[in-house]
């Protein structure tokens, strides 16, 4: 894997957690609470294993202190890969002293014996707290800051400084992942040609322009997120699902949300609902046909199913042709640290903040998201932005999640509420529009991804979604994690996918029965949606139809608000 497609990955994180997170601030995980006493006294009931830990540790650190000791960093591990960190033999007993102590402080809060949801909150502490200590963060003894500053003739400490200040600024107070001005919304990302054939007040809908003389009748429509911009399905040419799709004779549109603020407050989970329901009326509409693909990715998965859930309840399911949910949870069950780290009075802290303001800001969504994976998202770029003095890297994903959104004060309540009650697993315990959710009642044929290295939303909780839903559903599961598994366009010859033509109830079952697949999952998918998408029919020449005309070109008006 790719250090961008590490740091792509690292974006992942359930809904629930990045709401509450946000709304209260990440830092409130580190904070003692009633998991850090129940550590405390599960390690003083096995001193002998305390005892037998420390043992081990001092010896250790002898052997490290003498030169006897082989305890290497793994080649994946990026924090030490100059060659000083090996070579000078200073440096190589600092390393090894580090990874002795966190090797022993991972497997002390496996002793501690904690149930599932105090071993995942102690586990989330103590990696925070091992990666703020490691060697590589400190400028007095990194290769890499002594060897810029040397080459720069000390500049690049004024330029670390200078970048240091101008993040400390303003929200969120981490450090910059990519240059504003890396990409342009436009030119080089969200840049396939297309045109805004809708607009309402919570968003615009963009038709894009055929490329293949030949069309499929039944349209795609897109339901992205609505916690970032949607072009993370329209990033940059070439690794855009857009662009693909059309390639492959889809008639594809994806929603734009607008970016709310307080004046939206009240736009609840039923507004949010109403206007998916409005843009299939509209593709419908545009395309002369009675059904529309639905391909939803992470939030937008969860309201698009609660739409379907209403479709059904009112006997219009056949509106809806074929499903495709995207790194998405349903069931909140053990699902990982995200469920492990919400409580009621979390809950409650997390709206009652986001209430006071009539939303959530994405800038915090933006925090939650770099210290849920501080290596990757925080200290890799510590080290780059202020250590050495230099820019980050310009990459597409960063882009996108840097640029923010908010969230409305009833819609995160909404997703809170959600989450706590676990409630899209018990039939008639939400509502959508009036109508009682009941996702077996969802019949409707449906494609569901996940990614295999996907640590905070484990593959597991995705999987779920197959005993959840009603109909047909084929499962593809990704060796990429969150963001990556996405955007994976064919001509990496290290993606691979596995499927599986049955989905038992274990999904460890799933996983020893499945065979794996070489390249992108891309092909297969188009080659489900094609199969389920109608007849070929002559592309149309122009874009809009049915009374609804072109109001501007793609990307629109929506996604440049700030």
């Amino acid at each position: 894997m790719t250090t961008h497609d590490a740091r792509a990955d690292a974006l992942a994180a359930p809904l629930d957690l990045l709401l509450t997170s946000a709304a209260i601030g990440p830092m409130r995980r580190l904070m003692p609470n009633a998991s850090w006493a129940r550590m405390t006294t599960g390690l003083a009931a096995r001193p002998r294993t305390v005892a037998g830990r420390a043992v081990d540790l001092a010896g250790e650190l002898g052997r490290i202190a003498i030169g006897h000791s082989d305890r290497a960093p793994s080649r994946r591990d990026r924090r030490f890969s100059d060659p000083a960190w090996t070579h000078n033999p200073v440096l190589r007993r600092i390393v090894q002293a580090y990874l002795a102590a966190a090797e022993t402080a991972g497997a002390l809060t496996a002793d501690a014996q904690l149930e599932w949801r105090d071993r995942q909150r102690m586990g989330f502490v103590v990696d925070n707290v091992v990666e703020a200590l490691a060697p590589s963060n400190n400028p007095l003894v990194n290769p890499v800051a002594w060897k810029a500053l040397i080459d720069t003739a000390g500049l690049s400490s004024v330029a670390g400084a200078r970048n240091l200040v101008r993040d400390l600024a303003t929200a969120p107070r981490v450090p910059s992942m990519v240059e504003p001005t890396a990409f342009e919304v436009g030119t080089t990302v969200a840049a396939t040609a297309g045109a805004v054939v809708f607009r309402n007040e919570l968003l615009e809908l963009i038709q894009y322009t055929p490329q293949t003389p030949k069309v499929r009748t039944v349209p795609l429509l897109i339901v992205p997120p609505v916690i970032n911009k949607y072009y993370v399905v329209d990033l940059a040419p070439g690794r855009s699902m857009v662009e693909y799709f059309v390639a492959q004779g889809q008639q594809v549109f994806t929603i734009s949300w607008r970016n709310p603020d307080a004046r939206h407050r009240d736009w609840d989970l039923d507004t949010y609902g109403q206007a998916i329901l409005d843009a299939m009326d509209a593709v419908q509409r545009l395309c002369r046909t009675d059904s529309t693909q639905l391909f939803a990715t992470c939030s937008g998965g969860i309201l698009a199913s609660m739409v379907l859930a209403h479709l059904a309840a009112r006997g219009e399911l056949d509106r809806v042709a074929g499903f495709t949910l995207a790194v998405s949870v349903l069931d909140q069950t053990h699902a990982g640290f995200a469920s492990a780290a919400l409580d009621e009075r979390v809950a409650a802290a997390a709206v009652a903040s986001s209430a006071a303001k009539g939303y959530l800001d994405g800038r915090a969504l933006a925090e939650v998201f770099a210290w849920l994976r501080p290596t990757d998202l925080i200290w890799s770029y510590w080290v780059n932005n202020y250590l050495q003095g230099r820019p980050p890297a310009a990459f597409d994903v960063l882009f996108w999640n840097a640029d923010t959104t908010r969230m409305t004060a009833a819609l995160h309540r909404g997703f809170v509420e959600l989450a706590m009650a676990n409630a899209l697993t018990q039939p008639g315990k939400a509502t959508m529009l009036g109508s009682a959710v009941d996702l077996s009642k969802i019949g409707t044929p449906s494609y569901v991804i996940a990614g295999i290295a996907d640590h905070i939303c484990p593959w597991q909780a995705c999987y779920r979604s197959t005993q959840l839903l009603g109909g047909e559903t084929r499962f593809v599961l990704s060796t990429a994690g969150h963001i990556a598994s996405m955007v994976n366009p064919p001509g990496n010859p290290k993606a691979t996918y596995q499927i599986n033509e049955a989905n038992p109830p274990d999904p460890d079952e799933w996983l020893r029965t499945a065979t794996t697949e070489q390249g992108s999952w891309w092909p297969d998918y188009a080659d489900w949606l094609g199969k389920r998408s109608g007849r070929l029919k002559a592309a149309p020449e122009d874009l809009g139809g049915g009374g609804l005309d072109p109001l501007e070109a793609a990307p629109g008006s929506y996604v440049r608000e700030a």
